[in-house]
């Protein structure tokens, strides 16, 4: 999927379970979380740059489709996950927190974030050694090319 430079925005979004609930410790439910992310990611509905389910939250950064909002974006992940995993609790705390990225440090900033979150909270020694993340393996989409430096300074030129 590209994305025409004007219409990109790309963000940092965390979402934490309901009651903080350590749901994403049994591997099924981590790995039932992940397959939603990227079944969405592959439909088109956002890119994503970089991802880690730690026991009661997630991290990823992506950048929704030009037609999606980034609240929709955020409803086919928590909602669609919720729906899969047809629990009668509440999984998810009603909102989300996000943060919009607007330059390449930013970016990278957060892909260090989110891959030293395991590593930070004592889960695994190194961000490559923990399973639910992009760490090590790369994000599925590659930094969009609105924040790079060299694509920022040509959106410069143009407008």
């Amino acid at each position: 999927m590209r994305l025409a430079p004007q219409e990109t925005r790309t963000y940092l979004v965390t979402a934490v379970t309901a009651e903080r609930r350590s749901l994403f410790q049994v591997t099924a439910a981590a790995e039932l979380l992940e397959r939603t992310i990227l079944d969405y990611r592959s439909q088109g509905k956002f890119l994503l740059h970089a991802f880690v389910i730690m026991p009661d939250h997630f991290h990823a950064l992506i950048t929704p489709a030009p037609d999606v909002s980034l609240e929709k974006s955020m409803q086919f992940i928590k909602g669609g996950f919720s729906f899969r995993l047809k629990s009668k609790l509440d999984v998810w705390m009603r909102s989300f927190n996000e943060s919009q990225i607007s330059t390449e440090e930013k970016f990278m900033n957060c892909v260090r974030y989110i891959g030293e979150n395991p590593v930070r909270r004592g889960l695994a020694s190194t961000p490559e050694d923990y399973h639910f993340s992009s760490a090590g393996r790369g994000g599925p989409d590659p930094m969009p090319i609105h924040l790079r430096a060299e694509g920022a300074e040509g959106n410069k030129a143009r407008a």
